[in-house]
């Protein structure tokens, strides 16, 4: 581009191929890829805020760190630390931090980029983050975790801060691991710094609502798509995969508001039931017996034969890729609501979107949790707290009207609803990028 060409009567590249970071394998790009393709899709209803585009598929700032620690046998151990700011067009970057022996930096690029388009989609004045710890934390005592965490936190801590970067929970991590996160870097700084991460306890200026925050995200924009197609939510069938905090909140949304749970599948197996479960039962067995399995009026089927339950909604609530072309072709269910980030890639979309299935993508149906973490973080900074109710009235209302508003795009552009919401995102992250000019 010459020094008198405007940008803004250039309409950009709209395909083509990605110019792929020396540092991620081309042959193998990892979890970076499936949102590498989504950004390709939807690059042609940017106009000319294409020529803005290649921003989004390159993350502005990566930190890898060593992370060593006294383990309690009085060795040393070292572990692999990320945090990836995506973008931070629209303000600070968020996103949570999870522990887990298959992270890598393409699955934390991945998950700082669905970030920033989750933050976007429901209009929060956030950019996209994400860190991760590559261990696994079964195998490691409280203390050591402790350790962990507060040497994490102090070696990302120079890219961290209430109005910079606010990590939050993730995979394996919780409020007690974000105490830590914001004690660390409260005492590195000199002062109680309440807003450098959410998802705290709420006696360290935590919100109210913050634990069901996610799922119950899920469960509003289940319940808005059901709506749309004509699906009664009394005697629905739901099948659920994960029973962690997203997919057990979920879960007992659903089946509180008449929805019967005839399938839930974990780590530890899969039971099946055409009389429903109680979820509040399933949560009781797990953490009494450590596996869902063997639930009385339950029976145990195979892993994979979870993809062919009969049921009318499908929420995958785990880890990414877990829908794919080998298992698309079995799912029944008409409307599939996903509370995990990633779990469906491009190819088995397409499938879907084929079958006449509709799909209420991640980066809306998952973004209650990072919607109640922009109430906690405006809370730390009035130092005023809001009830229980008003919370969940809030995060109703803001995930009703992003789901309708989304769908309206949906339907005028003849898309999917996983392309309306990132047409929607990318405009808005992109036009803060063209606003905001380049500097120097």
């Amino acid at each position: 581009m010459t020094a008198t060409q405007d940008p803004t009567n250039s309409t950009g590249p709209t395909s083509g191929a990605h110019a792929i970071p020396s540092y991620l394998d081309p042959n193998n790009i990892g979890p970076y890829e499936i949102y590498l393709e989504q950004v390709e899709r939807v690059t042609p209803y940017l106009g000319k805020l294409a020529y803005w585009a290649e921003t989004l598929k390159r993350p502005k700032r990566i930190l890898v760190v060593d992370v060593p620690i006294h383990l309690d046998d009085g060795t040393v151990a070292h572990f692999e630390g990320y945090r990836v700011q995506h973008n931070t067009s629209r303000g600070p970057a968020k996103g949570g931090v999870r522990y887990h022996q298959d992270v890598t930096l393409s699955e934390v690029m991945a998950l700082s980029a669905w970030m920033t388009v989750k933050n976007a989609a429901v209009n929060l004045p956030y950019g996209g983050g994400k860190g991760g710890i590559r261990i696994d934390p079964r195998k490691y005592s409280t203390g050591e975790l402790e350790r962990l965490t507060r040497r994490y936190t102090t070696e990302i801590g120079l890219i961290i801060g209430p109005e910079k970067d606010i990590p939050a929970p993730d995979v394996n991590t919780n409020p007690q691991t974000m105490a830590w996160m914001m004690d660390t870097y409260s005492m590195n700084v000199g002062r109680t710094a309440t807003g450098v991460v959410t998802g705290k306890p709420v006696s360290l200026g935590g919100s109210l609502g913050r634990g069901d925050a996610t799922g119950r995200g899920v469960f509003v924009t289940g319940a808005e798509a059901m709506k749309k197609l004509g699906m009664p939510m009394q005697g629905a069938r739901v099948a659920v995969q994960g029973f962690g905090n997203v997919g057990e909140a979920a879960t007992r949304i659903f089946h509180e508001h008449g929805a019967k749970i005839v399938a839930i599948q974990d780590v530890t197996g899969t039971i099946h039931s055409d009389a429903g479960i109680d979820p509040k039962a399933a949560l009781e067995h797990l953490r009494r017996t450590g596996k869902i399995t063997e639930l009385p009026g339950t029976e145990e089927i195979k892993r994979d034969e979870f993809w062919g339950v009969d049921c009318d909604v499908m929420i995958p609530a785990a880890l990414e890729k877990q829908i794919t072309l080998a298992n698309a072709g079995q799912i029944r269910a008409k409307l599939i609501v996903e509370g995990a980030n990633g779990p469906t890639i491009p190819a088995a979309d397409d499938l879907l979107a084929e079958r006449g299935v509709t799909v209420v993508p991640d980066v809306l149906a998952n973004a209650g949790g990072v919607t109640v973490s922009y109430f906690e973080w405006v809370q730390d900074f009035s130092s005023f707290f809001w009830t229980e109710d008003e919370i969940n009235k809030r995060l109703d209302r803001i995930m009703s009207e992003a789901f309708g508003s989304l769908w309206d795009v949906k339907e005028r552009h003849g898309v999917t609803l996983r392309t309306a919401v990132y047409i929607v995102a990318c405009t808005r992250v992109l036009e803060a990028r063209a606003l905001r000019g380049l500097y120097p």
